[in-house]
């Protein structure tokens, strides 16, 4: 059964004794990540955590609670996709490319239930005032400091969003994506957009900005947690997010259309933030943030988003996750992309058999692989192989091992 929302994903996380609430009053500047933190660090990832009191930056209760290492252990990342182990996924990837049609009359009839699952996987419009728009504020009543968006670290440049599904559309083609990136808050209605040059919303950006065009932005906050979990996929451009997540689901992703902007929505999100970036506007300063290697990156300057409208649920649940030295919480949305895109590695790389991310490689800087070597040499040439593949083109150490 797939998990239409944040909020049965709580309830399922909670079913299994993986969650646990905060009652006492907590701060959403540094004191929910230095708890977070240390519960991240425990054995096995520690509990899901719901904070219901949390304190502003002015010291006022927030009306959100805010939810934090909800994917934070092997158990709940495959409660969150619906399976009992992450391989089963990678299993089902390599069947379908795995296709190949029968000769015989019965084989043909075989593969069709296969071909009909296939046709369930894209996402749908949903008619009706979404749960996402049950609250829509617009103009003036825009105010992201009612939002208990947490700062991390004593160095942070400020407030981060930090699970957010940021959607954009190539103006071009028309393909949608939807990205896991950074976004600092910088006042009551404007946002930095930290998008590194290589990420499919920077050339989007990059496509507007030659167009002299207001380029439309979508962050949804919550949702599905296939959808969430798409978002931060290595995927490559032409493959919708959603529709990726309608796969690993086994049901199509609901989606609505913004009050203020021609984009698609989830349309079971807990916070969405519409807005757009005006290409003719100068670049803003954005962080210094504490990142996974135990350091701050520097701050940079990056793309002004100006939030036109805010839609929410009646009662939403703010969504956040923690970035720092590992173990974190992203080890475990990082391990399940290791093991799901296996098999689309082996499409380019054969003779790979197996290949790990430990989390004090801090992902794709210490990959282990390991090849059906054939010949001398061969490792060389996968190596080379590997440094060509997407992301993997950041790898700072490759380990290749003779299975």
């Amino acid at each position: 059964m797939s998990l239409d929302d944040l909020r049965q994903f709580i309830s399922a996380i909670e079913g299994i004794g993986e969650l646990t609430r905060v009652t006492h009053p907590v701060s959403a500047r540094l004191e929910i990540a230095e708890i977070a933190d240390r519960c991240m660090k425990s054995p096995g990832g520690g509990p899901a955590l719901i904070f219901d009191h949390v304190l502003l930056e002015d010291g006022r209760r927030s009306a959100l609670p805010v939810a934090i290492n909800l994917f934070g252990s092997m158990r709940r990342m495959c409660l969150a996709l619906g399976v009992d182990r992450l391989d089963a996924i990678g299993e089902r990837i390599a069947d379908m490319l795995d296709l190949k049609v029968p000769d015989s009359l019965l084989g043909k009839l075989a593969l069709l239930p296969k071909l009909a699952e296939m046709g369930k996987f894209p996402p749908k419009l949903k008619g009706g005032r979404p749960a996402c728009q049950e609250v829509v504020l617009r103009g003036d009543a825009v105010n992201l400091d009612q939002i208990p968006f947490l700062t991390t670290w004593p160095g942070d440049g400020g407030r981060y969003i930090t699970l957010p599904m940021v959607i954009t559309i190539d103006p071009a083609k028309g393909i949608r994506n939807v990205g896991m990136y950074r976004v600092q808050v910088l006042g009551r209605d404007t946002l930095a957009m930290h998008w590194q040059r290589h990420k499919v919303g920077a050339a989007h950006w990059r496509e507007m900005a030659e167009r002299k065009e207001r380029m439309p932005v979508v962050i949804a906050i919550g949702g599905d947690p296939a959808s969430v979990y798409s978002a931060s996929a290595p995927l490559p451009p032409t493959i919708d997010e959603f529709l990726f997540a309608g796969f690993l689901r086994r049901a199509p992703v609901e989606l609505a259309r913004a009050v203020t902007c021609d984009l698609d929505v989830p349309a079971e999100a807990e916070v969405v933030l519409e807005g757009y970036i005006d290409p003719a506007e100068p670049l803003v300063l954005e962080g210094p943030f504490g990142d996974h290697t135990g350091f701050y990156s520097l701050a940079d300057y990056y793309p002004r988003v100006h939030v036109t409208a805010i839609t929410t649920r009646r009662d939403p649940i703010y969504p956040a996750t923690l970035v720092g030295r590992p173990p974190m919480e992203d080890y475990y949305l990082g391990h399940a992309t290791e093991r799901i895109f296996l098999p689309l590695l082996r499409l380019t790389v054969p003779e790979i058999t197996d290949y790990h991310m430990p989390a004090a490689g801090i992902f794709h800087n210490l990959v282990f692989v390991a090849i059906d070597k054939q010949y001398p040499g061969q490792a060389y040439k996968v190596m080379n192989a590997l440094w060509g593949q997407g992301l993997m083109s950041l790898a700072k150490v490759l380990v290749i091992v003779d299975r």
